[in-house]
């Protein structure tokens, strides 16, 4: 990426208290601010016996698009046409639950995608009144998040990809601690290798579980290893979606790509849609300085900025033919990875 002529790279953790959409194009003050359809995420909790009961009902029609509950919500489904009742009632959601999260590399300490996702899904679960535990790789475990109750679990580093931590979490002392804590529902990120001992305790305690998928390894695999083990990843996937009582998926791309591969059936996939922060993220941090950072110090041209992870997966160098179609642009990378 050091050949684009053009372009500048800045680690994410040294843009605070600046960092903020309000500077991404030059129009922006005729932007008011961006906004979820939401503000709260849907506490998808229900007994195991709602989940059954809700499969049978489902007919083999072809499957559309729907709202889960409301059209202003944040999770969809695909279904049929004719209606059914939602997985969870709306008087049955205003209930305080207990909610087990197991979440691998941390969304404490490890850079990634969901490390904001998992973090204000924790804080909007406490201030509706839930209880949470998570259960993470120990590394940067804070002391204190929101009241959650927070356990480290021992890690290893990820064989292909040395700065992902792993670990399965499952010592007699973390069986013992979900166990006491009596969750009504375990919620997973998958695929992974913590998902495995998420998915024991959840048939140990009786406890439905719902796994979220949120990367999609299959595609990288062929970017940073071998490609015939696709195959088998494809299969580790669907013995832990098959066993799972939900699974929610960051895209309806990638939802479709879990019904091609037969991964689960139609009905228990989700779509746990995106959102952003319009209270961090907002015009009013507009930064002239920061933009003249950005842009090198020409901050009249016009700014593509890429805010991520640095990693070959993200395909950056389209960035680069863009940039040789756009040779009065200036691009800014904001993040860090191994393809830096």
């Amino acid at each position: 990426m050091s050949s684009f002529t053009s372009s500048l790279f800045i680690p994410s953790d040294s843009l605070q208290p600046f960092f903020s959409c309000s500077f991404f194009t030059s129009s922006f003050d005729k932007v008011s601010c961006f906004s979820t359809s939401r503000t709260n995420p849907i506490r998808l909790i229900s007994k195991k016996i709602t989940f059954l009961q809700c499969e049978k009902s489902f007919r083999r029609k072809p499957f559309k698009k729907r709202a889960l509950i409301s059209s202003k919500m944040t999770i969809t489904e695909y279904r049929d046409e004719e209606e059914y009742p939602p997985l969870l009632l709306e008087s049955e959601m205003k209930e305080p639950r207990r909610i087990a999260l197991f979440v691998e590399p941390s969304p404490f300490s490890y850079v990634s995608g969901y490390k904001n996702r998992f973090q204000n899904f924790i804080k909007y679960l406490r201030e509706m009144g839930d209880e949470v535990m998570v259960v993470t790789t120990h590394e940067g475990v804070p002391e204190e998040f929101y009241g959650a109750k927070l356990i480290g679990s021992r890690s290893f580093p990820c064989p292909c990809y040395a700065k992902v931590p792993l670990s399965l979490a499952l010592s007699p002392r973390i069986i013992s601690e979900v166990a006491q804590f009596k969750p009504d529902i375990i919620h997973a990120s998958s695929p992974g290798i913590m998902v495995f001992g998420a998915l024991i305790i959840a048939k140990l305690l009786s406890v439905p579980i719902v796994m979220s998928y949120h990367t999609h390894v299959p595609v990288y695999i062929p970017r940073y290893t071998f490609s015939w083990l696709v195959q088998p990843m494809w299969m580790v996937i669907k013995f832990l979606h098959r066993a799972a009582d939900l699974t929610l998926v960051p895209s309806a791309a990638i939802a479709k790509d879990l019904e091609a591969y037969k991964v689960t059936s139609a009905n228990k996939i989700r779509v746990w849609n995106k959102g952003v922060d319009s209270v961090s993220f907002h015009p009013q941090y507009r930064s002239h300085e920061m933009r003249v950072r950005l842009s090198d110090g020409e901050p009249d041209k016009p700014l593509i900025v890429h805010v991520g992870r640095i990693g070959v997966e993200k395909s950056l160098d389209f960035l680069k033919r863009v940039m040789d179609r756009l040779p009065g642009a200036r691009i800014a990378f904001i993040g860090d990875g191994p393809y830096r």
